[in-house]
Order: structure tokens, then sequence, then C-alpha cells
């Protein structure tokens, strides 16, 4: 396993355990700190992605929770389970937000989680989303999502 890849696991365990708590950003540090030093052996020179890659994620929720909103219209962002939802949620960062992750690296990363860390459909739900979202991404046919309290067209 690369460091990168077990970094991006651990940026998901984060975001679980953060979103499950009630995304409490006070005791964001402290999770993220405690899960680097339970899981962390093995990702040295990679604990800066982990934090940069966490804060930016919750800095940038809005816009990355309107992304996932439109490309899984039929799930509303709360009926999606925790761990697919935050995979979702890296995986968007990464296309979306960070130009140095290539956005087919992003996605194979996120599938690649979703099958260790998700249910039985989890690789096949994510590769769905963020494969829509790439083809429009590639394709310049769908505009950034309008914020959630806009009415969708």
């Amino acid at each position: 396993m690369s460091n990168r890849h077990l970094a991006r696991t651990i940026v998901m365990q984060s975001l679980y355990q953060w979103d499950f708590k009630g995304r409490p950003t006070g005791v964001l540090p402290a999770i993220v700190d405690q899960v680097l030093n339970e899981f962390g052996e093995g990702i040295e020179g990679e604990e800066q992605y982990v934090h940069d890659t966490v804060n930016a994620i919750v800095d940038q929720l809005p816009d990355i929770d309107a992304f996932i909103t439109t490309y899984a219209s039929h799930w509303p962002i709360d009926s999606i389970t925790l761990v697919d939802r935050n995979i979702l949620r890296i995986g968007v960062y990464e296309m979306k937000f960070n130009d140095a992750i290539p956005a087919k690296v992003a996605i194979n990363e996120a599938i690649e989680i979703a099958k260790t860390f998700g249910g039985p459909s989890s690789g096949k739900f994510v590769n769905g989303i963020l494969g829509a979202m790439y083809s429009d991404i590639t394709n310049n046919t769908k505009e950034d999502p309008e914020p959630e309290t806009s009415p969708k067209s």
C-alpha cells in the first residue's frame, strides 16, 4: 500500500469520525491526530497531506456536498452512508479543488477505499458518481452546481 493511499484512508477515517460525531469543528484536529497515531504507521512524509486535505474538505464542504447532491440526485446527502459520503467528499475535493491530483487517480483511489471500507456496492456507487462527474468535467457539459439553497433547474 502506498503512503498516499494510506494517507487517504486516514483522511476518510478522520472525516468519518467527525461526521459521525455531528461535525464538531473544534475537535477536528484531535480526531485527525488520534487517527494518525492509531493508523498512521508507514505514512512518513504524508502527515501534512492528511491535515491539509481534511481541513480543505471541511472548509469547502458546502461546495463539495453540492457536487455530490448534483451527481447523486436520487440520494439525499444525509441518506448516503457515512463511509460512502466521506469517500465521495475526498474524491470530489481531489477532482475539483486539488489540481495536484489527476482526476483519474482521485477516482481510482476513491473506488479502492470504497471497496475496502464500504458495503458490497460502495465501489460501484462511488465509481458511478465520480465517473459521471469526470465525464462532465472532461466534456465541459455541466456547470458548477448552484448553492444548496438555490432551486435546481
